[in-house]
């Protein structure tokens, strides 16, 4: 389970970075910075923290939630035309530096989740499998799954067919056969090669409102 160890490694505030949505079809990457608050930080929150990846959705919305009271908490995306224009890796980053900002303080250090760190007006150390080893990048993680999915669960209901309201924009069957029946929509990753593939099967896809 992940602890603070590695934030104690550091000098002065310490804030967690990590993204969701780097794989998805459809919908923009998104990024949350969380600053924990030790002293507000329940002990049975901190033992029930984890990576994202590894708890069920009412849990993930469970301590996010409760995340909100004892925890500094910034959040940024990146959108699919910049996700189209920059690269995925690029706008994950991008995602990043704007969830930084969005605190209400600038941090000492960030702990980022991954083997590169965006550019930040502080000190930065990635973490591989950050979100297994550090409480506050576990936290980020929850809060950048909760709040991605909530907004495609939101779009899936402007835009039936696509499974979004399961999937949240992962390439699934059922998303796939909605992509060759109706088309790519605003929402979808142009430059993802299941994209231009499905684009193939018709020369004027169906573009939504």
């Amino acid at each position: 389970m992940p602890n603070l160890a590695l934030e104690r490694e550091c000098d002065g505030i310490v804030c967690g970075i990590d993204e969701a949505g780097r794989g998805p079809l459809a919908g923009p990457v998104v990024a949350a910075a969380v600053i924990l608050d030790p002293a507000r930080l329940s002990r049975s929150l901190r033992a029930k923290i984890d990576d994202s990846k590894k708890l069920p959705r009412a849990a993930r919305e469970d301590y996010a939630a409760r995340l909100w009271s004892c925890a500094w908490i910034g959040i940024g995306a990146a959108s699919v035309a910049e996700i189209d224009r920059i690269n995925i890796l690029q706008a994950s980053l991008l995602a990043m530096r704007r969830a930084l900002y969005a605190l209400p303080a600038v941090p000492h250090w960030a702990l980022v989740d991954g083997n590169v760190t965006p550019t930040l007006p502080c000190r930065a150390r990635a973490i591989v499998g950050g979100d297994a080893l550090s409480l506050s990048i576990a936290a980020a993680s929850i809060i950048a799954k909760v709040t991605r999915d909530r907004l495609m669960r939101a779009l899936a209901r402007r835009y039936p067919g696509y499974g979004w309201e399961t999937n949240v924009g992962y390439a699934t069957e059922e998303h796939r056969l909605g992509l060759i029946a109706l088309g790519p929509t605003p929402h979808h990753r142009r430059s993802f090669a299941p994209l231009q593939l499905s684009l193939l099967f018709d020369s004027n896809p169906k573009e939504f409102d």
